[in-house]
């Protein structure tokens, strides 16, 4: 009874604390709910400081996503995106028979893709997702390579991971070995390869004649030289292929070289390289009851190793070159120019006008919601490629703002979750619409400013991002007076956006701003 009565108490206590919380921090939460409708809050508008900065060379090495391929954006200019691999054996140690022959081999890298119809006779209709440039070819060639990808760099006394860079695309081409291996007749596998979005169709034949069709999504699928791979694999010494070290020292690697084909504009594919494999396909002789029979064999290698993205700006935009070289720090930029890979970044200042912080602090406002807002240059941008967002974080410290570690919401399309956050373009509300603003909730961020005096106001960072889960940071090859290093998630996406700045020469309407919601205290 005594006990019952007692942690009725404590219940009742605890409910009680609970609802005085959820009063108390009720404008936190119900910022999250509300949207655009603001009910009754009054608004402050308070002038932003954002200029540009050039990237510049940056650490590529093990991105989850890769780019490949030529993309030529008018508003900033030419990437293209080589890429080198090293190979793991998916066995260790392979036993591989007498009279080994190769019937053939494949390189498979799937790409990103959509199911869209399945027809009756069991085929399948796909959309390809994250490829620009629809199916404009470009001459794709893969090489071995001969340059070594160490696991850990000598220069730290071999204490940290080695870092390969965006603009090391001359080493692996001087260290490319031979003869490109993806030379079938089809041009389409090499001097006109382009995107595919069919599924792959193999016909498979059983030890009885019977014939099957094997389905798979769309892929990257060259067919490699064959009597490259029974020299260089099953024709190694056993020793090459006992271990994975043993064997990245002795096949280095794979380069994949992209060049221009003439009257083509390129397209460019972001690809997932760590769940591509090369198969090997081959007979060997079995011998059984001193009977001697041929039977087939498969040996994969995996293109798990180390790897880099290696990316060539060229024809650059004379006015993004313009903007990039000389930012105006003081007053910000007219245009801000917000580049993946070794692009711009921006660099965003609140509360510059001396003061202003202060007075808010001492008005005793309760911060209902604040946001960043930006307004896209329809004009600059014209025919470019839209990033679906860009991401801020905390510039001063290298990690994201308090607002993004709050924001817990998930959408069936990882790359629209933490949409309170957001950051996600808003586009016109018409077929093939451009976008419009991009919007960032830096609620929290703010409210932490104004209630805690000894709060830092840190520099913010804006950059295009290609997944709003990833956090990690690259470092860059020279560091600039603001950073050494800059979001991952950046360097995997090639697209780039010209945003309207805070320059007092870009009309009001459209200058980047932080809006601010506020009720007044009672």
């Amino acid at each position: 009874m005594h006990t019952t009565s007692f942690f009725k108490r404590i219940l009742f206590v605890v409910s009680v604390l609970f609802l005085y919380s959820c009063d108390k921090e009720y404008n936190a939460i119900g910022a999250d709910l509300l949207g655009e409708n603001h009910f009754d809050f009054l608004q402050y508008t308070s002038d932003v400081v954002a200029h540009n900065q050039k990237i510049g060379p940056i650490d590529a090495t093990n991105l989850p996503i890769n780019a490949l391929g030529i993309y030529n954006d008018p508003a900033v200019g030419k990437t293209t995106a080589h890429f080198a691999t090293q190979l793991n054996l998916a066995t260790v140690a392979p036993t591989i028979g007498a009279n080994a022959v190769v019937d053939s081999v494949y390189l498979s890298v799937p790409y990103f893709s959509t199911l869209k119809t399945t027809k009756t006779d069991g085929s399948h209709v796909y959309e390809l997702d994250s490829i620009y440039g629809g199916q404009a070819p470009i001459k794709l060639s893969v090489y071995e390579s001969n340059y070594f990808m160490r696991d850990l760099d000598p220069s730290t006394s071999f204490t940290e991971s080695q870092s390969f860079y965006t603009d090391q695309t001359p080493i692996f081409e001087n260290a490319k070995v031979g003869s490109r291996l993806n030379n079938a007749a089809s041009t389409a596998q090499n001097d006109a390869f382009f995107f595919d979005s069919k599924e792959i169709v193999q016909k498979v034949t059983a030890s009885d004649g019977k014939v099957t069709l094997n389905r798979s999504v769309p892929a990257m699928r060259l067919k490699l030289n064959n009597s490259y791979f029974a020299t260089k694999i099953l024709n190694a010494p056993a020793a090459k292929l006992a271990t994975n070290d043993a064997f990245k020292e002795y096949f280095r690697g794979l380069y994949f070289k992209i060049e221009t084909v003439s009257g083509s504009s390129g397209s460019m594919a972001m690809m997932n390289f760590k769940a591509g494999k090369i198969t090997i396909s081959y007979t060997e002789d079995l011998v059984t009851n001193g009977v001697t029979t041929r039977v087939s064999k498969t040996m994969d290698l995996n293109l798990t190793g180390n790897s880099v993205n290696l990316l060539d700006q060229t024809n650059e935009n004379t006015a993004f070159t313009n903007a990039v070289n000389n930012p105006n720090t003081s007053l910000g930029d007219a245009s801000l120019y917000v580049k993946g890979g070794e692009g711009a970044m921006t660099v965003i200042d609140l509360f510059k006008t001396p003061g202003e912080l202060n007075l808010i602090r001492t008005k005793g406002w309760l911060i209902n919601e604040a946001n960043l807002v930006f307004h896209v240059d329809a004009a600059k941008m014209a025919t470019s490629n839209e990033p679906n967002r860009i991401y801020l974080y905390d510039l001063t410290n290298n990690r994201p703002v308090v607002d993004y570690f709050l924001d817990v919401t998930n959408s069936a399309d990882v790359k629209k979750s933490k949409y309170v956050f957001s950051g996600l373009i808003n586009k016109e509300a018409v077929t093939n619409g451009r976008g419009q603003t991009y919007k960032i909730r830096i609620t929290n961020q703010i409210r932490n400013l104004v209630k805690y005096a000894d709060s830092t106001n840190v520099k913010l960072g804006l950059v295009v991002t290609e997944n709003i889960g990833e956090t990690g940071f690259s470092k860059l090859k020279t560091p600039n007076s603001f950073t050494k290093k800059l979001p991952k998630a950046s360097v995997m996406n090639p697209l780039g956006t010209v945003l309207y700045g805070s320059h007092p020469s870009v009309p009001v309407d459209k200058r980047v701003k932080l809006q601010i919601y506020y009720t007044k205290p009672n």
